[in-house]
């Protein structure tokens, strides 16, 4: 990392701590080295015997919004084995908030907040680059839901896609290149239901899930959602994900008792997590996660 990214790094994490403190939210911290993560079929947790290291600091949090916390966030480092990547890192940091008495679509609208925030103390010309293209957070965002998104790019229904197997290459190569054209921020709402395990299923239609994404410059920035608070159903969600980490030949991880035992005390809440790393590539205009860390892996 240059000089110039490590200072637009510190104000970034500076920005985005004043900006939720300005709001009202409470900054907590929760333990790195957990008994276990929140199963999924992608994510593979690094062992650090006995325990794990966090994959998201979303399943304390949430146990914190079960027990009267109303508005909290945590800027944490996470780790993810066998991530590496120019957007990725196996340690990275990441931005988490949560609100009780939400959904979705506060969410939505503390993004907007936030990114207008982090361009005007700490953009180039008040904006974000990626891949020489400016884009704009103070403007009207583009806002499509995932369905129309890949109908409209992908020529494709969302559904089938995910029946099909085809999800996330036609996400990859045919969504995330397309939104990388606005100049402005995408939000892209209502993700099948198979691809949101953490996520509240939309009333009228459950084929869908309250799940959004976040894209700058076709950079996916942060994953937010309204919160599943059934223990019963997400106990079915966590097992159904080990089924699928079993196909694939991946080890089956243990649940989290202790967060499943409290999760029926957990209001109706959103929460969403924001890669921080990403965040700071977009305002300083670097086009890779190592230009924005202290060390690589590499180095070490």
């Amino acid at each position: 990392m240059n000089g110039s990214a490590l200072l637009i790094r510190a104000q970034v994490i500076r920005t985005i701590r004043e900006f939720f403190w300005e709001q009202g939210f409470l900054e907590v911290e929760t333990p790195l080295l957990i008994p276990a993560n929140a199963p999924e079929e992608h994510i593979d947790p690094v062992p650090a015997l006995p325990w794990q290291l966090q994959t998201s600091p979303e399943i304390c949090m949430k146990r914190l919004l079960c027990r009267g916390h109303r508005r909290i966030f945590q800027i944490s480092h996470c780790w993810r084995a066998a991530e590496r990547g120019s957007r990725h890192l196996t340690e990275f940091t990441m931005l988490e908030w949560y609100r009780a008495d939400a959904d979705y679509r506060d969410l939505m609208l503390d993004c907007e907040g936030l990114l207008r925030c982090v361009a005007d103390r700490c953009g180039i010309e008040r904006q974000f680059s990626r891949n020489d293209i400016q884009i704009d957070p103070h403007v009207v965002w583009q806002r499509f839901s995932l369905q129309e998104a890949f109908l409209r790019f992908a020529n494709a229904d969302a559904l089938t896609s995910v029946q099909n197997g085809l999800f996330d290459e036609l996400l990859v190569s045919k969504i995330e290149p397309a939104l990388g054209n606005f100049y402005t921020p995408v939000i892209v709402a209502d993700y099948p239901a198979e691809m949101a395990a953490l996520a509240r299923l939309k009333q009228h239609d459950p084929q869908f899930a309250e799940r959004f994404e976040l894209y700058v410059g076709g950079l996916e920035l942060a994953n937010g959602f309204s919160e599943l608070n059934d223990p019963a159903e997400q106990r079915q969600r966590f097992e159904q994900a080990n089924k699928v980490r079993a196909q694939r030949g991946a080890a089956a991880l243990p649940l989290p008792e202790p967060f499943l035992a409290e999760l029926s005390a957990m209001p109706p809440s959103a929460g969403i997590a924001l890669g921080v790393d990403r965040l700071v590539m977009l305002t300083a205009g670097c086009a890779t996660i190592d230009e924005v860390v202290a060390f690589r892996p590499e180095d070490l």
